[in-house]
């Protein structure tokens, strides 16, 4: 009874942890932050009203306004392609030597009264020498391509568009998962609707993995850390 009672906390204790993870997931969070978030974040303060004519229907962002206008996005719940190519390639490396020699000598070559100076030739004769060379090279090189198609979740008073975009993968129990979310202005759209991802103002951008490849190669947890901290491996 004691066991399955303390079972039973367990799960009680885990069920609130397990559906905030659920709610995670299904908000799209990138860099733990939600959606809701991230549009207050983004929104600016609203530009001058729109006067209209007393009596006039026309809207000028009405969707009749652009009614020969192609099938960009432009609007909320419009879809877009997105082209990612993110290239990132960082060099550095740094070199130094140095070199010392120090050498002296004394000592004594004669003497009053023709007194013999066999021994005394060489008194003093300190030597030193001293060298230094260090060589140091980091590298670093990242590249993501590909293309996933999002959709507009809100449009700012000022014209950009905040898009966002998600895609699931799972293959051979490895699951993968691409979160995009940035700005857009719709001058950047090409004519078939895409756009690349360097012309995205605040771009945030996760590639994530779960399966068997990345909990092969995901670091120690806290624990495993700590000892490994304390016993110097």
């Amino acid at each position: 009874m004691k066991l399955i009672a303390a079972l039973l906390m367990v799960v009680v204790a885990m069920a609130p942890a397990t559906a905030a993870a659920k709610q995670k997931m299904r908000n799209g969070v990138v860099q733990n932050e939600s959606l809701d978030q991230y549009l207050v974040r983004m929104q600016q303060r609203p530009g001058a009203v729109e006067v209209k004519s007393l009596g006039s229907l026309w809207s000028d962002n009405g969707r009749l306004a652009s009614i020969a206008s192609d099938f960009k996005a432009m609007h909320v719940g419009d879809l877009i392609t997105i082209v990612v190519a993110q290239d990132i390639t960082a060099n550095n490396s740094g070199s130094v030597s140095s070199a010392r020699n120090f050498s002296a000598s004394s000592g004594i070559s004669g003497l009053a009264g023709q007194i013999k100076t066999t021994n005394l030739t060489t008194l003093f004769s300190p030597t030193s020498a001293s060298s230094l060379t260090g060589k140091g090279q980091a590298a670093t090189a990242s590249s993501l391509r590909t293309s996933l198609a999002g959709r507009v979740v809100a449009v700012l008073p000022s014209g950009a568009m905040v898009i966002e975009a998600e895609r699931q993968l799972t293959m051979n129990n490895e699951r993968q998962t691409i979160l995009l979310r940035g700005m857009v202005r719709s001058s950047d759209i090409g004519s078939n609707n895409t756009v690349a991802s360097n012309a995205i103002a605040n771009l945030e951008l996760e590639l994530k993995g779960k399966g068997v490849i990345s909990e092969g190669d995901r670091p120690p947890n806290v624990i495993v850390r700590a000892i490994l901290r304390i016993v110097g491996f």
